[in-house]
């Protein structure tokens, strides 16, 4: 009877090869590559809204949207990365370098050049001085936002002080471009806004401020270690169901009157700041 016994299938131990690669492990990259072509389509959608504005042919709001819609699919893109890649178990340096060059064109160049295209095609006859000097700024962001994903590459392997937990070192990348777009934002939602927003001058001081607030290091808040007690649930959930509701009736002017909120937030949370640096170092003293 023993000849006869059923036996199990031998499985054996596959050990990966050096020179494979499993499939899965493509996939952050794939999502890090639409990220950056979303950023470029945005690129490509202003610079075309402003050679029609420079040939005469009317250029509408709808036009530019579909510059902010590539901005926005390009940011939703670079939140799934970074989450998929730890849920696939697929985290490489590779990822890590194609993630920061693609926020670079993303949140760097594609907004500046955004302003630069939005302000220049309002007004077609600005003079060559008033474009070069909106150019200067531009690039000054672009360089800001460089400067700043370098510097966070270089902190990855550095230890995190307790008080800095609840906060970013100078506002994140994709945080500074929703706020240099506020005064977009509002302009294509608010039609009396746009004189005001579309100025040369509105736009140098935006990608100025928002260039130092990213190279800087300044404390802004971090939503990602916040913790709620039981008492603020309620409440909480209410505002965010309100503010779902204002974003499928007034999505733009939504997102602007948040970024602007954002904005103003920056002093306030480095008053926060300083008051926990301060108890945290009370507390060390207190125990040395």
């Amino acid at each position: 009877m023993r000849r006869f016994r059923l036996r199990g299938k031998r499985h054996r131990n596959r050990t990966p090869r050096p020179d494979q690669v499993p499939l899965r492990a493509m996939v952050p990259n794939l999502i890090t590559s639409m990220a950056a072509c979303g950023g470029i389509t945005s690129i490509a959608i202003c610079a075309t809204n402003y050679a029609k504005a420079l040939a005469g042919q009317p250029v509408t709001h709808k036009d530019w949207t579909y510059g902010l819609l590539a901005l926005l699919a390009a940011c939703i893109c670079d939140a799934l990365d970074g989450r998929v890649a730890r849920l696939l178990k697929a985290s490489s340096k590779l990822g890590a370098e194609l993630d920061s060059l693609a926020d670079f064109v993303n949140f760097g160049v594609a907004p500046a050049l955004f302003f630069y295209f939005w302000v220049l095609g309002g007004d077609p006859t600005l003079p060559l001085r008033t474009k070069q000097v909106m150019l200067a700024f531009a690039l000054f962001y672009a360089m800001c936002d460089a400067f700043r994903l370098a510097r966070f590459n270089t902190m990855l392997e550095q230890p995190t002080l307790p008080y800095w937990k609840h906060f970013f070192l100078g506002v994140p990348a994709p945080g500074g471009c929703w706020m240099v777009l506020t005064p977009v934002l509002l302009a294509l939602s608010i039609k009396s806004l746009e004189p005001v927003m579309r100025n040369p001058a509105c736009a140098m001081f935006m990608l100025c401020l928002v260039g130092i607030l990213m190279a800087s290091r300044l404390p802004t808040i971090s939503l990602k270690s916040i913790r709620l007690t039981k008492q603020y649930m309620l409440p909480t959930m209410a505002f965010l169901l309100l503010l779902v509701a204002f974003l499928f009736t007034h999505f733009w002017l939504t997102l602007g009157i948040i970024g602007a909120g954002y904005i103003a937030t920056v002093p306030f949370v480095g008053l926060i700041f300083l008051k926990i640096k301060a108890r945290y170092l009370r507390a060390n003293q207190a125990q040395a």
